[in-house]
């Protein structure tokens, strides 16, 4: 029924009294405003309307649905418009009122189950999320994490033990492709033994050091793995899992490898072995499975390593080193262990300080009484015997793969453990005829000349050292390592420690045929423009003790503000000297003063060029240029090669490849490079240099009836004596010492008398082995001539010396008497051109010039450097007395040797 046909509510108690009523009940309703209809339900008499009652609300509420009911002023409108005819369209404007405010509000809008951005936000509030956004994302992921954890332990398995523990053996092989000898797995004694076979003390030790909750965790360390992750993330350091579980779960399943994925399954199977073992077993386990240097896997095969007793005989101290060495083998066993950084004195050290805190950790943690840990701890640091080389290794064995594995580990991405693990097929660059003729030569020499038992004071201790270097590639083809790799543990052709005497003069050559002579005038570091490059031809004043000199002709004084005489060998005056024949007969003042006009940063320079190690050279002192410095067999091998190699170097290597079931994993070829060293001129010239030395010199005892250069050398107090040559094809270092190894305090022995000889000099044995070394080596080579040199640099003269006369004959008998005051006559000045007319040298026999180079002939005896009294090379001591360093590592980063400085 349309609105205008409705019958009109009627009014409640009638007419205008109900009215009254209405607006005077305190109903908190407010007076309905006005009709907007002209004189149209109006009261006439200027009354308000009366109320619309509830009903009409009721009605009014059911027509705007969720809008509010009509105001009192519809309703009025209504019942007055009724009462006069006309309510219909007051009816009908007060309902579309009501309706129009419903609608004004709007209906409100659909909220969403992630409010972000958020609704009825402006600016930057808008983007900020609320804290129930925050929580709720928060505990989803927990619960996402957990989720994932659970279907994890459900899909890991705990893989077996004996499958992923297994060991293999390593396969060495000659450079020929023969195999060499089987090492590594088997080598080191591995047993496995019960929890009561380990003492208790090693118990308490390890969970204190390493785990002080293992009996009361859950076996894992979530923050432990977190970090980890996060770091091997980024790309830190690598970090292995905190717990003992953890790390029995890594030694036991999975193996070394550190990353992320390796990380999250040692978690899973970590939570699953904390669950299903016990915590007895877990323990035995890891002591059984931990690896603790020198080869040995295990307690007990540490126990007998270290200490040559049984697991379950260790005491407290034992078992707090030994638990120290888990923290990393490598860098806390006192012998030594791969590196600069695992030299003995600082692995002796950080041992100590480890084996100290981990007793009194004990204590902390409640595993030891405090008196107990006082009285370890004053009777002293428990010393572990020395290593004990693996059965195999007998004779050079030994030495070889020792060198190889060395040279693996410091120079590829396999680790000790990993090699020790075995499985691995290693190609040396040995040759095994080569190795065999140089222990011949050794022992043959040793048999005919060294008898301890006719002399024990003499000849006890000798120590004999070589190695023998391809030129060009830097394969070591050959070594001489001691005796028997079982009885004397350090590798002699590696570092030593050992003076190499005047076998370093080649390298001042080299610097001064490369950098020059120093103008007086001139700074202290000079350019190529104010200094003179030198030639073999340059003469220098060979008089014996002369002043030492600065390179502006000033006396050189030490930090005590003394002068320094240099001594020759025999304190024989050679008067105004050739640098050739100072190179020849050994000569000791023209050099060391060579050095000081050159500069000793040059010199060191072109040591390192040549390819010694920066780690086995001294401190710059005078002498330096006179070889105080102590470079190794093989870096001194190898550095001569690069003069052979016309000025090219490469390091010196022992491996060519290795394979890993079947698998080339690393080849030296992918890493091999050739530096140019010197130009060709100057390798050349020291070639030929060194060649006199050989075919009329000092080393004379080394020819071989081939074209051959070399340098003999020998040290203060006749302590060391070596010779160090080469052919075009191969490059050999020989050098001899004595030294009791098994001494509690190692010290270099005087040689005086060994062999039954006045004086041991590098022209004696070490030329001898050398000799006969390189005849069998090369016995198959056809002989290569040395290549002519180009001249080279300009003749100069040093301070002292003057151009030689040119009518006077050289005096062919050696002075006696030694120069009572050194000259100090100035330099002359250097020629500007080249001089092309070099006389005569007077100690060359073939010489027919009547020009003359004053001197005396020093003859053979005089030639040979070194002797009573002498310095390295021929005659000197340090001029500090500060000793040189002894603790460099060895070629490839391997351990230190067991002598050092007196």
């Amino acid at each position: 029924m349309s609105e205008h046909r409705r019958k009109p509510p009627q009014p409640q108690g009638g007419g205008r009294a109900a009215a009254r009523r209405a607006v005077q009940q305190p109903s908190g309703r407010r007076a309905a405003p006005p009709s907007n209809a002209t004189g149209r339900g109006a009261d006439p008499q200027g009354e308000e309307p009366a109320y619309g009652g509830r009903a009409e609300a009721r009605r009014a509420a059911q027509r705007g649905g969720r809008r509010r009911a009509a105001e009192p002023g519809a309703a009025g409108s209504q019942g007055a418009g009724h009462g006069s005819g006309g309510h219909g369209g007051a009816g009908r404007r007060g309902g579309g009122a009501g309706r129009g405010r419903g609608a004004g509000g709007g209906r409100p809008a659909k909220r969403r189950f992630i409010d972000y951005p958020r609704a009825g936000k402006s600016g930057f509030r808008r983007w900020v999320p609320s804290w129930k956004l925050v929580t709720g994302t928060f505990l989803f992921f927990v619960m996402l994490l957990m989720g994932a954890l659970g279907i994890g332990l459900m899909l890991v398995e705990v893989p077996t033990a004996q499958a992923a523990s297994k060991t293999q053996k390593n396969v060495y092989y000659w450079a020929d492709g023969e195999q060499m000898v089987v090492s590594g797995g088997g080598d080191y004694n591995r047993q496995i033994v019960p929890l009561s076979k380990i003492s208790k003390s090693m118990q308490n030790a390890v969970i204190a050091a390493e785990n002080a909750s293992f009996y009361d965790d859950s076996g894992v360390d979530p923050m432990g793995i977190a970090r980890a992750v996060v770091n091997m993330a980024k790309g830190g350091q690598t970090q292995s899992g905190s717990t003992i579980t953890q790390q029995f779960v890594k030694n036991t399943y999975l193996g070394q490898e550190q990353t992320i994925s390796r990380k999250a399954k040692e978690l899973l199977i970590s939570i699953k072995v904390g669950a299903t073992q016990e915590k007895d077993d877990i323990l035995a386990g890891y002591l059984n499975t931990a690896f603790y240097g020198r080869g040995a896997y295990g307690i007990q095969a540490a126990a007998r390593a270290y200490y040559d007793t049984d697991a379950d005989k260790l005491n407290a101290s034992q078992s707090a080193f030994l638990a120290a060495t888990l923290n990393g083998p490598n860098l806390y066993d006192p012998a030594g262990g791969f590196g600069a950084a695992a030299r003995k004195e600082k692995n002796e050290a950080r041992a100590k300080a480890r084996w100290k805190w981990i007793l009194n950790r004990e204590v902390e943690v409640g595993r030891m009484e405090r008196s107990k840990a006082d009285e370890w701890i004053k009777k002293g640091f428990p010393r572990p015997q020395r290593p004990k080389p693996a059965t195999n290794k007998a004779g050079q064995i030994g030495y070889l793969t020792d060198l190889a594995d060395n040279y693996i580990i410091a120079n590829t991405s396999i680790s000790k453990a990993q090699l020790d693990k075995g499985g691995y097929q290693i190609h040396t660059t040995f040759d095994r005829t080569k190795v065999n003729a140089l222990k011949r030569a050794v022992e043959k020499v040793t048999k005919e000349n060294i008898k301890p038992k006719l002399r024990p004071d003499k000849d006890k201790h000798v120590q004999f050292g070589g190695a023998s270097v391809e030129p060009k590639t830097g394969k070591i083809v050959a070594i001489y390592g001691g005796k028997d790799a079982l009885e004397h543990y350090t590798n002699n052709a590696d570092y030593t420690g050992v003076q190499v005497g005047s076998t370093f003069k080649p390298f001042v050559l080299a610097a001064a045929m490369t950098d020059g002579k120093r103008s007086k005038g001139g700074p202290e570091q000079q350019p190529a423009s104010m200094r003179t490059l030198v030639s073999p031809k340059s003469v220098y004043d060979g008089d014996n003790k002369l002043t030492l000199r600065t390179y502006k002709g000033e006396v050189w004084t030490d930090k005590n503000g003394k002068e320094w005489h240099q001594r020759n060998d025999g304190d024989e005056d050679r008067g105004p000297i050739t640098l050739r024949t100072a190179m020849q007969y050994s000569v000791n003042t023209p050099y060391i003063q060579l050095g000081m006009d050159v500069g000793l940063e040059k010199v060191r320079d072109a040591a390192l060029r040549a390819g010694l190690s920066e780690d086995q050279l001294t401190s710059l002192t005078p002498t330096f240029s006179l070889g105080t410095s102590a470079p190794s067999a093989i870096r001194l091998a190898g550095s001569y090669a690069t003069f052979a190699a016309r000025g090219e170097q490469a390091d010196p290597y022992s491996v060519e490849s290795i394979e890993k079931d079947g698998v080339e994993t690393w080849n030296h070829k992918d890493h091999a490079k050739l530096e140019h060293a010197f130009d060709t001129d100057v390798a050349d010239n020291v070639t030929d240099v060194l060649k006199t030395v050989v075919e009329k010199g000092t080393g004379t005892s080394a020819q071989i009836g081939r074209p051959a250069a070399g340098k003999t050398g020998t040290t203060d107090d006749n302590r060391s004596a070596w010779f160090s040559g080469y052919t075009p094809q191969l490059s050999t270092a020989i050098g001899m010492w004595r030294v009791d190894d098994r001494a509690e305090k190692q010290e270099f022995l005087s040689m005086y008398g060994v062999g039954g000889k006045p004086t041991i000099h590098g022209a004696s044995f070490p030329a001898e082995i050398w000799a006969d070394y390189m005849r069998e080596a090369l016995k198959d080579k056809k002989a290569q001539p040395f290549p002519v040199p180009q001249p080279i640099g300009e003749k100069i003269y040093g301070d002292g010396a003057s151009p030689p006369p040119t009518t006077t004959e050289p005096s062919r008998t050696p002075s006696k008497t030694p120069s009572k005051t050194p000259s100090q006559t100035p330099s002359q000045t250097p020629s500007t051109t080249p001089s092309t007319d070099e006389p005569c040298d007077p100690f060359d026999p073939s010489c027919d010039d009547s020009g003359v180079i004053g001197g005396g002939n020093g003859g053979q005896n005089g030639g040979q450097n070194g002797g009573p009294g002498g310095g390295p090379g021929g005659g000197t001591t340090e001029p500090t007395t500060e000793p040189p360093s002894d603790d460099s590592g060895g070629i490839f980063g391997g351990p230190s040797g067991s002598t050092q400085r007196e």
